[in-house]
């Protein structure tokens, strides 16, 4: 399936989505934001990888930042942090340089690597807009971690590839419905910035509470 320009769905936010869907749809449906300490430090990380006129160039080696990439398999788009540029000859061409070049993202997080996948998926969608935006095929890419100062490979792998497909289907599915997705609990909602705009607990309780009212008026016409 092919999505439409005008249908695009902002790239970053299959983080979002992976994680939480009710925090995507908070985000990216309903227009809520809100910043902490997290957020801001990020915002902040950002600010020298996603600068477009920082550039790096040895020999055999380039750095492009700030690249605006878009799929229409994934109706996403959005900008990638860093992508490397190594010189080899089982690479493609690149305009205004000689040789050949294989590409290779990095995407840069505040924190250390997380038990999720929600950092990963992010990176393979990215990867997959950047395949079709180059025409070629890239098999890796990286998570640079700042506070622990770690690059972690990550292998782009077809289950990968399809969960991500997956995700982006349902991501504007839900979309296209407007739907706020349930609340779940966890402990990590405490540190979400839309902690106080979500209310976990307390829609979690309401949502309970008229379940347990919809099954006390079916038992009562059962008798």
């Amino acid at each position: 399936m092919a999505y439409a320009e005008d249908d695009y769905l902002m790239l970053s936010g299959i983080q979002h989505f992976q994680f939480c869907k009710r925090q995507w749809a908070l985000i990216h449906i309903y227009q809520e934001w809100a910043e902490n300490e997290a957020t801001t430090h990020g915002q902040f990380l950002h600010q020298k990888a996603d600068n477009p006129y920082i550039k790096e160039k040895r020999k055999d080696f380039l750095i492009s930042r700030a690249m605006q990439v878009s799929s229409k398999e994934l109706g996403l788009y959005g900008i990638l942090d860093v992508v490397e540029f190594h010189k080899d000859e089982a690479g493609i061409s690149l305009s205004g340089k000689r040789g050949k070049w294989i590409p290779t993202i990095v995407e840069y997080k505040r924190g250390k690597p997380k038990k999720d996948e929600r950092d990963i998926v992010q990176l393979v969608a990215q990867t997959m807009c950047l395949e079709e935006a180059l025409g070629c095929k890239i098999d890796k890419g990286y998570l640079y971690y700042h506070s622990v100062n770690k690059k972690v490979e990550i292998s782009i792998s077809a289950e990968l590839r399809h969960m991500v497909v997956e995700l982006a289907r349902q991501m504007h599915e839900l979309y296209q419905k407007r739907d706020l997705p349930k609340a779940e609990y966890f402990k990590n909602c405490q540190l979400c910035s839309l902690v106080d705009i979500c209310m976990p607990r307390l829609s979690k309780k309401t949502c309970s509470v008229a379940h347990y009212i919809q099954q006390s008026m079916a038992s009562e016409e059962g008798l």
